[in-house]
């Protein structure tokens, strides 16, 4: 008989815990997929909805259960790629991640690696051609991953591929670190200035990154004794350039993304300021940095000073100075011989809020100036305010912070993302889904279409019924079998539009018409009935994502459903 060790069986009781409590999952090996991607991401701050969107394992997925691709930190999306801007040097970082909940690593996953690779990471091959052998979750992927590499070839790019083998072993055979190797080997001669790992996590593994928790005291060194503000709450203070890099990055040399405000931690920057912030870093002039450089703003629930020159500060958010930050990251990470010798400083204020709206105050007025887009900030406007607390009176919560109630402890199921919402009433109210599946993650920076949404309505009712109605479409597909994931999410949105359309009599349903409806009326016979034949309509007309991105889906539905087929 087996003998298993303390961590394995530790690592099984919290995952049947973790299970039990899940509302997404039916079966344990797949939440194990979501479940083990989270835990081992967990420094990249991914929401629920972000980790459980990467996630492929469906049949034919290659040996990639899930996928995950980052530049700079920062998870992309395919809608990202012609409206963002990228730094030179930028970082890309792509993970492959295969989770197996046993208690073994085998050669047999490692192969999959191989020729999955072979087949969709050599860019001659056409990915098209491999439709039918892997999904379209996977295909789709791999083509973001080129898209976007090809995009940046010119920029200096960093490319990091990084293949983690997931499960809750103990040891690893000879056999199967071989064939990591032989793998590696066969990357690195598709991308040959890049850097790719293998990397095998195991029970102890998984066990030090579920006990690990993030700080929420951190300690930052002065160069003087600060400026006290008020009633010694707030302060001014200049710290050593070397010194702030120690207090933005973790014990492993990362920056901390949890640090840094929601909000605004996703502006990629613009290319010439982030130039200039990294010219001033690499020359040494007369000139103090500080003098040259609006300095960085941190809000925080409480600061104590230590000494006269260490304070410590409880749950920082670094609301203002993201280009700076990320610039001196780089520039002390790429010369390590400069922290000991780094004479100049960057100027820091630290203050703390008495409320939320008082701290959106403070993140919208410190980045007034910058040419963050306005709908990184969006979530600061009081009409969103309003929709989280109207949420939170009712038990769902509007993830206006992203991560804030995740790491209260909140299920996911009744986590609402600020993204989410923003698909469904794009979808039901203005009758766009496919601007909804098109454009997820850049939804916002249309102003037409945010004035329609929030502040030419502002009736909290409609936005909590939308949100409830989106929520149980959601799990109701998720738990059918009969769809793939990449089907669900190229019609989820037209399904939620065409159920609405059945409750309300009307394909173009009000506000008023949509606070009449009884989400007890949304049945699974309901959204299987309109489901079918969304789907039916989606497949007609080639049924791939660049027709649920496309008019022509929205317009076939339009012309041709009527509510009362369905009763």
């Amino acid at each position: 008989m087996k003998q298993y060790t303390n961590n394995q069986i530790l690592l099984d009781e919290i995952i049947q815990q973790e299970f039990k409590d899940n509302a997404t999952y039916e079966k344990i090996n797949d939440f194990f997929e979501y479940y083990s991607a989270s835990i081992y991401l967990k420094n990249y701050d991914l929401s629920d909805e972000e980790i459980e969107k990467g996630v492929k394992g469906a049949g034919l997925d290659g040996g990639c259960d899930a996928i995950y691709l980052f530049a700079n930190g920062i998870l992309i999306n395919d809608d990202m790629i012609e409206t963002t801007s990228f730094p030179k040097d930028t970082k890309l970082e792509l993970f492959i991640i295969q989770s197996k909940n046993t208690y073994g690593f085998n050669e047999d996953s490692i192969m999959k690696w191989k020729t999955v690779s072979g087949n969709l990471m050599q860019m001659g091959n056409n990915i098209s051609d491999f439709k039918g052998r892997y999904n379209d979750d996977v295909l789709n992927s791999f083509t973001l991953f080129r898209d976007l590499y090809i995009k940046l070839i010119r920029n200096r790019i960093k490319l990091f591929i990084n293949y983690i083998y997931i499960s809750k072993a103990s040891e690893l055979h000879p056999n199967v670190q071989a064939q990591a190797d032989e793998l590696k080997k066969e990357v690195s001669q598709l991308f040959p200035s890049s850097t790719v790992e293998v990397r095998f996590v195991d029970a102890n593994t998984l066990m030090d990154r579920i006990t690990t928790y993030e700080e929420r005291e951190y300690n930052l060194q002065l160069v003087e004794n600060p400026i006290t503000v008020g009633k010694r709450k707030d302060y001014i203070a200049l710290v050593n350039l070397s010194e702030y890099y120690s207090f933005i990055i973790d014990d492993k040399g990362n920056i901390q993304k949890n640090i840094f405000e929601s909000n605004v931690r996703d502006y990629q920057g613009n290319t010439s300021v982030n130039s200039e912030i990294q010219e001033t870093l690499k020359n040494k002039g007369r000139e103090d940095f500080w003098w040259l450089n609006n300095g960085i703003t941190i809000l925080a629930s409480e600061v104590l000073p230590m000494t006269g020159k260490i304070l410590k500060i409880t749950d920082p958010e670094i609301v203002n100075g993201l280009q700076t930050s990320t610039e001196i990251f780089n520039f002390f990470s790429n010369n390590k011989e400069a922290i000991t010798n780094e004479t100049r400083n960057v100027l820091v204020r630290i203050v703390v809020p008495t409320d939320d709206e008082s701290r959106d105050k403070i993140i919208l007025a410190t980045n007034s100036q910058t040419n963050i887009p306005k709908a990184s900030l969006r979530a600061t406007d009081t009409i969103h305010r309003q929709i989280e607390m109207y949420f939170k009176s009712r038990g769902l919560y509007y993830d206006r912070r992203k991560n804030y109630y995740k790491n209260l402890g909140k299920k996911s199921s009744d986590i609402i993302s600020v993204s989410f919402l923003a698909q469904c009433l794009i979808a039901i109210l203005l009758q766009k889904p496919d601007y909804a599946r098109a454009r997820p993650s850049t939804l916002l920076n249309n102003e037409e279409f945010y004035k329609k949404l929030y502040i030419d309505n502002d009736d909290l009712e409609v936005f909590y019924l939308i949100a409830i109605i989106g929520r149980k479409i959601e799990n109701l597909l998720k738990n059918h079998n009969e769809y793939s994931k990449v089907e669900i999410g190229d019609i989820i949105f037209y399904v939620m539009l065409m159920v609405v359309a059945h409750l309300t009599s009307t394909i173009s349903p009000t506000a008023t018409e949509i606070k009449n409806i009884n989400p007890d009326y949304i049945t699974k016979e309901l959204v299987l009935a309109v489901t079918k034949k969304v789907y039916d309509s989606y497949q007609e007309l080639g049924g791939s994502s660049k027709i649920a991105k496309g008019p022509e889906l929205i317009k076939k539905l339009m012309y041709e459903f009527e509510p009362q087929n369905l009763e």
